[in-house]
């Protein structure tokens, strides 16, 4: 049987690396909700990153205290400013600088560069899988 060629493992390598980086990042975006109240107080949504509605808690007693147009403007309120608060979570989420994985080219660069005959292929800072 043939040997792998080292660069083919390398890209192999980063490829994994790549769908772990993915995962995480779409493990971080799904952790992103936000609850923000309606200006009465008595409507709760629960909205994700992409603004979709999740839950909605009514106080009890808001559909008799408001008629219907008023019940649709705090609930709509409230929906507004809790995506509005899912996207500024969001946006820190995804750009700290905590978060922020080593580049690939980086990695890459300096194996080659430091590339010797039996040297093992990058496993940019994890075990093989």
């Amino acid at each position: 049987m043939r040997e792998i060629h080292p660069n083919v493992r390398a890209a192999l390598g980063m490829t994994r690396e790549l769908r772990h980086r993915i995962a995480e990042m779409r493990e971080r975006s799904n952790r992103v909700v936000a609850r923000r109240p309606s200006p009465s107080g008595l409507v709760i949504p629960e909205v994700d990153a992409t603004g979709r509605l999740l839950d909605l808690y009514l106080a009890p007693g808001t559909c008799a205290r408001f008629d219907n147009a008023e019940l649709a403007a705090d609930i709509m309120a409230a929906i507004t400013e809790s995506a509005e608060d899912a996207r500024r979570q969001y946006q820190i989420a995804m750009n700290s600088t905590d978060n922020l994985p080593r580049p690939l080219a980086e990695v890459m660069r300096e194996w080659r560069a430091e590339k010797g005959s039996d040297q093992q292929v990058p496993n940019f800072g994890k075990a093989e899988e």
